[in-house]
């Protein structure tokens, strides 16, 4: 069944059960490089076995020509929990000098809506691919973060660090989306056919000076920083959803497309099981019951007067003016901020060939 986001206005027990399958690869056929990747594939091919009275929603991440990406996590949450706002309001949609994702595909509300998640991607040098990664960076809001916003005047600082010590932040710092499941189905080529009979690298001139017995030794756990993302902000990841299956292990990377999955047809029965398996687990466990702060039906406030009074603090601080008894002041006065009187988009170099 198609998505119907009507529904999620209803309670649980009269909606139907609700899953978003993503594909997770950077790979698309409309550019470069050209041809579709073995999550897209795997993705359709899960919708199609899903039960089809669930509203089965489904999202490529991969890198169209032209499309917005997933915008980078800007770390607020190391300044303070407070300042990362839920669902994150670093970028928004339809940005033309920021355009972000997240917002335009309108996931963190898709991701509210879903009981469950599956994800499916290839292992890209040793983990996640660079768009998962950025997807799940841009989740940590729904590991506690702000879901009020004017409180910190959309993106102040001190507001933020004063808010993270009050009594009010105990009632807002939540798991947002906690009691949710997500199932992971990760695939990996084992190096394709770059390694020699020692495990190293072909290519290498000085291949000794390092022991391959030493690298992880379970590709599946190369997903864990995902995983345990999820489990940390509540989203149920049971170990038997957890999956990771070698496909193209000893052959040339140009073989081992889509279309080649069948010539191994060990990957499609583990990725029917894993699905056979993520069903009978979402259906057992239930229908999930939304959180207190929801980002479906979430409408972002205008924010132009606290826009203008954050660039003003910039300007201020550029200037050498940082508000009194903020860190920026402190990081002043102990001589670890250098960078008054410069332009915002100056490299490091650029700052350094001045000094000269």
């Amino acid at each position: 069944m198609k998505p119907n986001d009507e529904n999620g206005k209803l309670p649980p027990e009269k909606r139907p059960f609700r899953v978003l399958i993503i594909a997770g690869s950077d790979r698309r056929q409309y550019n470069c490089p050209g041809v579709d990747s073995k999550a897209r594939t795997l993705m359709l091919r899960m919708a199609d076995k899903l039960p089809q009275e669930w509203e089965i929603d489904y999202e490529d991440l991969g890198n169209v020509f032209g499309r917005a990406r997933i915008q980078s996590c800007n770390a607020c949450v190391s300044t303070a929990m407070a300042l990362c706002v839920w669902p994150c309001n670093c970028y928004e949609a339809k940005n033309s000098k920021e355009p972000d994702l997240m917002w335009d595909l309108e996931l963190y509300s898709r991701l509210d809506l879903a009981d469950a998640w599956a994800i499916i991607g290839p292992i890209n040098w040793y983990g996640p691919t660079s768009n998962l990664k950025l997807l799940f960076d841009r989740l940590v809001c729904m590991n506690g973060g702000n879901p009020k916003e004017e409180l910190i005047e959309h993106k102040t600082p001190e507001l933020a660090m004063k808010l993270e010590h009050s009594a009010e932040w105990e009632e807002l710092s939540l798991n947002h989306l906690e009691g949710r499941t997500a199932g992971f189905f990760c695939y990996g080529d084992g190096g394709g056919d770059e390694l020699d009979a020692t495990g190293r690298p072909k290519l290498l001139r000085h291949p000794d000076y390092f022991d391959p017995h030493e690298e992880p030794a379970n590709d599946r756990d190369l997903y864990a920083p995902l995983v345990w993302q999820c489990r940390y902000g509540g989203i149920e990841v049971p170990s038997s959803l957890w999956c990771y299956v070698k496909f193209g292990d000893g052959k040339k990377y140009s073989d081992t497309q889509a279309e080649d999955i069948a010539s191994e047809p060990h990957v499609y029965k583990e990725f029917d099981d894993w699905t056979n398996a993520f069903a009978a687990f979402v259906e057992a466990k239930g229908k999930v019951t939304p959180g207190k702060f929801r980002a479906f039906g979430y409408k972002a406030p205008g924010h132009l007067w606290p826009d203008l009074k954050l660039k003003w603090r910039a300007y201020e601080m550029n200037q050498g003016n940082a508000p009194e008894g903020s860190s920026p002041a402190r990081q002043e006065a102990l001589g670890l901020n250098q960078d008054t009187h410069v332009s915002i988009k100056e490299s490091e170099g650029e700052k350094l060939r001045q000094q000269d």
